[in-house]
């Protein structure tokens, strides 16, 4: 039963597999003005605070840091301590480790 001033579709989507497609190359995910994301563990230490290192190296410091040297996921805090609305929150969500 639908509603007279509604609008339905009755049947299935088409083109299912279309998540399935493999770009196949890099040119195609170009065209899609999709850009190449590069790890910052690949970079130099001007470029990143991950960067650098002889060989594969992980992180190198104790926390994940964003580009501009912030600490960002894993668990970090990344909420500023003196913002306004810290008084209506009364437990902070149990993520990461348990």
């Amino acid at each position: 039963m639908v509603n007279g001033r509604c609008i339905a579709t009755i049947g299935i989507l088409g083109n299912k597999d279309h998540m399935n497609v493999s770009l196949g190359k890099a040119g195609r995910s170009r065209w899609l003005g999709k850009r190449p994301k590069v790890r910052g563990t690949a970079m130099n230490p001007v470029d990143h605070p991950h960067g650098g290192g002889e060989g594969k190296q992980g992180r190198g410091l104790r926390r994940a840091k964003t580009i501009w040297g912030k600490p960002s996921g894993k668990g970090q805090k990344t909420r500023r301590p003196k913002k306004y609305s810290n008084v209506f929150i009364l437990s902070r969500r149990k993520v990461g480790k348990k």
